[in-house]
């Protein structure tokens, strides 16, 4: 599966609507994104049970803002609706793949207890 775009008007229905979604926060002009690019790309080649997605904080300043970016490329990880992952920097490609095996391994429901009972406290 390829990487798609996405836009303040797709961001929260593709979070909401996916298991797992990897969120690359990049701009045409930053150095360490274009070196995670392919990174990225080659990835999302190989797990087509996760969405790759790609969101250009030029072009998206306000959902930028929204998300807190202030270092790019910063990678984010939803699972089940839940940012379980946020950090800047590029990663090289086996760091990226612990990652991605470390978010299919997640307990989603020891993770959605805490957060329930978080929301009730």
């Amino acid at each position: 599966m390829s990487t798609i775009e996405l836009t303040e008007s797709t961001f929260a229905d593709t979070i909401n609507d996916n298991d797992i979604v990897l969120v690359d926060w990049w701009a045409s002009w930053c150095g360490p994104c274009r070196m995670f690019a392919p990174i990225f790309e080659e990835a999302a080649s190989t797990h087509d049970d996760i969405v790759f997605a790609k969101v250009d904080t030029e072009a998206e300043q306000a959902l930028a803002g929204a998300a807190g970016i202030q270092s790019i490329p910063t990678l984010m990880a939803f699972r089940e609706n839940v940012l379980v992952f946020s950090q800047p920097g590029a990663l090289p490609g086996h760091v990226l793949e612990d990652l991605i095996e470390q978010i299919r391994g997640l307990d989603m429901e020891k993770i959605h207890a805490e957060i329930a009972a978080q929301d009730a406290g």
